[in-house]
């Protein structure tokens, strides 16, 4: 998708106009007809109007309900460019212009974000496109309607998204962990963040136990990739830390989940590597003020004679020792290696993201991420109002000490998983051991793929988490 400025619209640019009940639309509706028509759809109470001028497509969208609250309103807006994607693209429309006038930049913002997400497809294994590949390529929106560095940053976090959503979307048959570190690397040469691969040898030698375990069953080796976002003048001392979980593929190892419904989605399973590669691109594309650094341990987890077991005891980098109760159980293994990696970066604060309980996906669905965390109640709450204001939005857990009590284990530090009950805040409180520094746990496993079309997260790998990540830290560059 190419979301760029436009200084003059001409008679045959196909149009969308953003309006209330009470604009005008004389500059571009000035036949009896046309009018006649818009005035009648507006008596019906429509919010989109579509008329065809022969020569052009305008299609009018009214900015619903005045007594809804913004987020609420900006949302809609999302909702319908998605909706009115699928129109441009039912008539072949290549490319749009989308103008403002009400003088909101905010209402264009939201419904190019709602067009561009939207209009995503991952076509890369099809042999035949021409009939299911979309026609709409670009979109133009004029200076006074989104300002030319909100549009650039705009255009920059969607190719971020349309980034995570294809590595999501990729299967373990190209997508191994080696891979995964390749395309981090080509994401950070294309935007502007430098990157560091420990091969399998490097993780040996440092001896990180957890991601090596789940390791083990796996004819790949693993990875441990490394992104860092070290700008001249950056306004933090300590860094932000990104830790996304990167399983490949996930089988459930020895632990063997079933296939319908589940193993068949566990290309999924690297969305918070995905995610933290995917706002890695978006801050070094933006040029944010702040020292941020991303971390991706990455293998898949597959059954095999030399595969972790339950009832192992494994230990990791930190010199904990975890014993294994469940081998799918494997993501907060892997995280843990990385959570001890980062106490070296003496971070201000790390979040951690992952697809890592289907606890967190019984609790809340797909409509938003369960999160917990020890950060302070002032950064938790900036958080929640990034996710509120993009609508990734965050189902606050309760972190209380109790729930470590679940996890203590007759033969070792640590087990690995908590028992029948609270699965989301026991893994989050297993990933909590590892810190040290102020923590965030995002758990992104509802939302982080859609078996079927859900508006303009599409169908797929969503990208959930890149624009709330982005969101965050620019205001966190913005506020010193």
């Amino acid at each position: 998708m190419n979301i760029r400025p436009v200084t003059k619209i001409t008679s045959n640019q196909h149009l969308i106009l953003i309006g209330k009940d009470d604009t005008s639309f004389g500059d571009y509706i000035t036949s009896s007809h046309e009018i006649k028509f818009l005035a009648n759809s507006l008596k019906q109470k429509k919010k989109q109007v579509a008329i065809n001028q022969y020569n052009r497509w305008v299609f009018i969208q009214l900015i619903d309900n005045p007594d809804k609250t913004d987020d609420i309103v900006i949302e809609d807006l999302r909702k319908a460019g998605d909706k009115l994607q699928v129109t441009l693209n039912q008539n072949k429309i290549k490319e749009v212009t989308v103008i403002d006038l009400t003088g909101n930049s905010s209402y264009p913002f939201a419904l190019v974000e709602g067009l561009a997400l939207g209009n995503y497809q991952f076509l890369k294994y099809l042999t035949k496109t021409e009939e299911t590949e979309n026609s709409l390529k670009s979109i133009r929106v004029p200076g006074n309607s989104i300002k030319a560095n909100l549009l650039a940053q705009l255009d920059h976090n969607i190719q971020a998204v349309y980034n995570t959503r294809n590595l999501v979307n990729e299967p373990l048959s190209f997508l191994t962990a080696v891979q995964l570190s390749k395309e981090i690397e080509r994401m950070g040469k294309e935007a502007g963040f430098t990157t560091e691969v420990f091969q399998k040898k490097k993780i040996e030698s440092l001896r990180m136990g957890g991601l090596l375990a789940v390791n083990k069953g796996s004819i790949d080796p693993p990875t441990f990739t490394i992104m860092t976002w070290k700008p001249e003048k950056h306004i933090n001392k300590k860094p932000y830390v990104l830790v996304g979980k990167g399983i490949v593929f996930d089988t459930g190892g020895i632990s063997l989940k079933s296939t319908h419904d589940s193993m068949d989605y566990m290309k999924c399973d690297m969305a918070g590597a995905a995610t933290v590669a995917g706002a890695m691109y978006a801050v070094a594309k933006a040029k944010l003020p702040l020292h941020v650094i991303g971390l991706a341990p990455a293998t898949d987890n597959r059954p095999d004679g030399n595969s972790y077991v339950p009832g192992d005891v494994i230990k990791m980098y930190d010199g904990t020792t975890v014993e294994v109760l469940n081998t799918d159980a494997e993501g907060r293994m892997i995280l843990a290696d990385a959570l001890s990696w980062a106490k070296k970066y003496d971070p201000e604060l790390v979040i951690n993201l992952a697809t890592l309980t289907g606890s967190a996906h019984a609790a809340i669905g797909k409509y938003g991420i369960v999160g917990m965390g020890n950060a302070s109640r002032v950064v938790m709450d900036q958080l929640k109002e990034s996710g509120d204001q993009v609508c990734e939005r965050i189902a606050e857990f309760p972190f209380w000490d109790d729930y470590a009590e679940m996890l203590k284990s007759d033969i070792a530090d640590l087990k690995n998983i908590g028992g029948k009950y609270a699965g989301a805040i026991t893994a989050g409180k297993f990933l909590e051991h590892f810190t040290g520094y102020p923590f965030i746990h995002l758990d992104i496993a509802g939302p982080s793929f859609n078996k079927t079309k859900d508006k303009y997260w599409g169908k797929g790998g969503s990208g959930m988490g890149v624009r709330l990540l982005f969101d965050f830290l620019k205001r966190r560059s913005s506020k010193r």
